[in-house]
Formats: structure tokens, sequence, C-alpha cells
């Protein structure tokens, strides 16, 4: 299923006021893990899968990627993208992951920053990504992790005064489709174990390099109270493989 959530007019209006949508990858919890997983860009060819504002897409140029690409289901995604990361190099195309196409070899590099989530046929983007990238091309992604997914209404159990307890985990195993709140609205996700995704990584090929689950910097910590709830479950799940 190929659901374009963020074209609703409501919905990216509250998407556009996150902090990570105000101030790009600086505000972004895991951007400090992230960077470090990154390959040198050094005359890349790169692809970025769900490039949304295209953040991701600016740092590739600026870090010495002779092109990339940028590719979204969103039509207001791209838009903003052009307007706040447009610079030379960069090509954006409005296109559903599913059905993007592209010449073996192409790439030096993929990213893909918490998109994979909505994909139901993990499966097949593995296989076309790994057909895109040339010999020792490098892959690194990130998701939300299987464990914030699994239960589907990805939300804390509350006591009656309100407070926290803890995050519910269930269902784990039983894999697809999950109907969840995010931003106040229903948005269609899919939920896979880590095994699945580390074994389809393997199945396709790839070596895996690295796999992080990252935890806010002390600076987040510090200024943003809320954060310390991010150290009592993982919400992020970060790869890096390469062909």
């Amino acid at each position: 299923m190929k659901e374009n959530k963020y074209d609703e007019v409501s919905f990216f209006e509250k998407y556009g006021k996150m902090n990570r949508s105000l101030n790009g990858l600086d505000a972004a919890g895991e951007w400090h893990v992230l960077k470090e997983m990154l390959p040198n860009f050094d005359g890349k060819k790169v692809l970025d899968l769900g490039c949304g504002y295209g953040w991701h897409c600016r740092y590739a140029i600026e870090n010495g990627a002779i092109s990339v690409i940028g590719i979204d289901i969103s039509e207001k995604m791209l838009e903003k993208a052009k307007q706040v990361n447009q610079l030379d190099g960069i090509k954006y195309k409005q296109i559903a992951l599913e059905d993007a196409q592209f010449a073996n070899g192409m790439f030096d590099v993929i990213i893909s920053s918490l998109t994979f989530h909505y994909i139901q046929s993990y499966d097949v983007l593995i296989g076309k990504i790994y057909q895109w990238l040339k010999p020792r091309g490098k892959f690194v992604f990130s998701v939300e992790h299987p464990v914030f997914t699994a239960e589907g209404s990805q939300d804390w159990i509350y006591n009656e005064a309100g407070s926290k307890l803890h995050w519910a985990v269930d269902r784990y195993f039983y894999e697809g489709q999950r109907n969840t709140s995010f931003l106040g609205e229903n948005v269609l996700k899919y939920h896979r174990t880590v095994s699945t995704y580390l074994n389809e990584l393997l199945k396709q090929g790839f070596k895996i390099i690295e796999v992080k689950e990252p935890i806010p910097n002390e600076t987040m910590l510090k200024n943003i109270p809320e954060m310390e709830d991010e150290l009592r479950r993982p919400m992020m799940f970060l790869i890096s493989v390469e062909k």
C-alpha cells in the first residue's frame, strides 16, 4: 500500500511544526549517531529514498557528492525541499519508493531516513537497492525500532495520575500492518522484527557494517526534558551495509 499522508494539508502543517522540520538535521535526535555511520561522499553519486525536506541531500552535496537524487511520494515534501534545500547537483523526483526504477550500478551511496516502516514490501525494495548500488557501494538507513512499532499504538502505558509507567511491547513476532497515531492522526505503518531487517540484507548479499540504537546526545538531554524518556526504550534503529 502507498499511503501519502504527507500531502494531506492538516497533517503536513503539523509535520512542518516539528523541531526537526524547522531546524534540520541538528534537531533530529538520531543525527549525531547517523552522521558518524555515513560514508565519505567525495565524488559519489547518491540516492536518498524518502528524502522529505531534503536535509540529507543537502548534507551529501555539501560534503562532496557530485550528484544526489532525492525521491519522495509527497508533492508537498518536495516543494518544501526545493525551497530550503535546492543546491546544484540535487535533483528531486516525485515517485513512490515501490515504483522507483534505476539502472544497475548507478549509485555509490544510497541513504534513507525513517521511511521503510511505511513500506510493505521491504524484501523487494532491498533487492532493488542491491542492484542499484555499484560494487562496494554503501547503504545506510534508519527506521523506527521494532520495539517501538510492535504493539501498534506507539504510546506509553500511564497510571491514573498520567505518569508514564512503561512502553507497551506486544505482538512482536506478528509482522505486518499497524494502524498507528502520529501527530494526532491515523497513520499506516508496517512492523517487522530486528531479525527480518538484518537477515533480508544478508539474504540479498549485503555485508553488515554497523548497527546502532541511538539515544539523544547530552545537549538534547540537558535542554529538552522529555528527551529523558528516550533512554527508557529504543525509538530508532540504524543500519549500515556494503554491497
